[in-house]
């Protein structure tokens, strides 16, 4: 075809689109339309404000749901802020709960936070949220220092033939004498029976993060429930609710590898199968325990994809959150802007292979 040819096929094709109503111009695909999603899993972005270029940012990006931390007097504030940019909240973290010391180790204002957790569950609930990520760790995430990953990305790692510190909450710590896994066991049966009443009554389902780094003693404190396959089907059972369940972190399952007991996708078929998966951390590691450092998506040692198509197998409706995110050398949320893209795509793919 000649290049003068070309041109005016090209102008003939703009002429006709121009005549195109205004409101279908705009439309996505041309207005064409296009088959609404089968699987209806709620993809969250992590916000940290409110601000109007966080939130335009999460709309420009084609996000439906956010999440954010903060505590039970704001949540009202929040779901209006996020709904009058056209957003929904698919979940609101409380620091004040998470991982704290005192419910998993029986010390002193235990009973104080039990009732601090049941006054969250009811806030969320008043507000219509109905999903909790909890983490039962005594002293939170341990890690060893940062190296460059892919590109010179600042990674978190921890390597277990090195000196590790814990970090992101105030209740991490070492404590100063040993504790047993039956004290674990009987703490996390104190604590689930008192909250599963309050979590039925208001309709929210808590899911239980797994410990990060999995299966060590840390600081004093062994972590024997959410650190392997058993350990969380013993939990649930112990549990007995409906409501209380798993917080599957993708990455946290493939550092523990093998020593889980099974891999991340036969975990996902059978808690997902039961409808007792409520949140998933959706990230990649490059190897298991010993060492471990945190990768992109698509560097790691699992193949995402199989994770997204097993998620999608059990038809998986709630939360799915990219998470930890290596640090880019661009200024801004660029790790996690790339990493949303990529959980986008797959979850396009997974939708179309395993529904049709």
């Amino acid at each position: 075809m000649h290049r003068r040819q070309f041109g005016r096929m090209a102008a003939a094709g703009a002429l006709g689109g121009a005549t195109l109503p205004a409101a279908q111009r705009r439309a996505p695909y041309g207005g064409l339309g296009r088959p609404p999603m089968k699987w209806k899993v709620k993809h969250s972005m992590q916000i940290y404000d409110l601000s109007d270029a966080t939130l335009q940012l999460a709309k420009q990006l084609g996000m439906e749901y956010v999440n954010i931390w903060s505590g039970p007097p704001k949540y009202p504030e929040i779901v209006a802020r996020v709904e009058s940019a056209g957003l929904k909240v698919a979940k609101i973290g409380n620091g004040g709960i998470h991982n704290h010391a005192a419910l998993v180790l029986n010390l002193p204002g235990r009973d104080e936070k039990i009732e601090e957790f049941k006054q969250n569950l009811r806030a969320l609930a008043a507000v219509g949220l109905k999903t909790q990520l909890y983490a039962h760790m005594a002293n939170g995430i341990w890690s060893t220092a940062s190296e460059p990953g892919r590109g010179g990305a600042v990674s978190r790692v921890f390597d277990a033939g090195k000196p590790a510190t814990s970090g992101g909450s105030s209740h991490n710590r070492a404590f100063d004498r040993p504790y047993t896994e039956k004290e674990l066991w009987d703490n996390w049966e104190y604590f689930c029976k008192r909250i599963k009443p309050v979590a039925e009554e208001t309709g929210v389902h808590i899911g239980v993060h797994p410990d990060d780094p999995p299966g060590l003693t840390l600081g004093n404190v062994p972590r024997p429930i959410f650190s392997s396959f058993e350990g969380y089907r013993r939990a649930i059972e112990i549990a007995d609710s409906p409501n209380i369940g798993m917080g599957l972190c993708v990455g946290c399952w493939l550092e523990g590898g093998p020593a889980m007991g099974r891999n991340v996708l036969e975990t996902i078929e059978y808690f997902g199968s039961r409808k007792k998966l409520f949140v998933v951390h959706f990230r990649n590691v490059h190897a298991p325990l010993p060492y471990f450092r945190e990768t992109y998506l698509n560097e790691g040692y699992m193949d995402m994809y199989k994770v997204m198509k097993a998620l999608a197998r059990v038809n998986f409706e709630g939360v799915l959150i990219g998470d930890h995110f290596p640090r880019m050398a661009a200024p801004g949320p660029a790790a996690q802007i790339y990493t949303i893209g990529y959980l986008q795509a797959l979850i396009e793919r997974a939708n179309e292979e395993v529904f049709g």
